[in-house]
């Protein structure tokens, strides 16, 4: 099967760079701490990994709460 977004990553994919588990990503998704690039309208995520480091690079640069 052709991959139909190319440069757009899956869960799975985010979650393995990320050294995480996908329920760990998707819990980081429901907690407003990272945002998916593209939401399907089947609910699935997809990441562009650039937006991902951006995200983890903001929320490093915020002073503690």
């Amino acid at each position: 099967m052709a991959d139909e977004n190319p440069g757009y990553l899956t869960t799975g994919q985010v979650a393995k760079r990320l050294g995480i588990s996908p329920r760990t990503l998707a819990r980081y998704v429901r907690e407003g701490l990272l945002q998916p690039s593209l939401t399907l309208p089947t609910g699935h995520h997809r990441w562009l990994w650039d937006d991902v480091v951006r995200q983890m690079q903001r929320d490093r640069d915020q002073p503690p709460r």
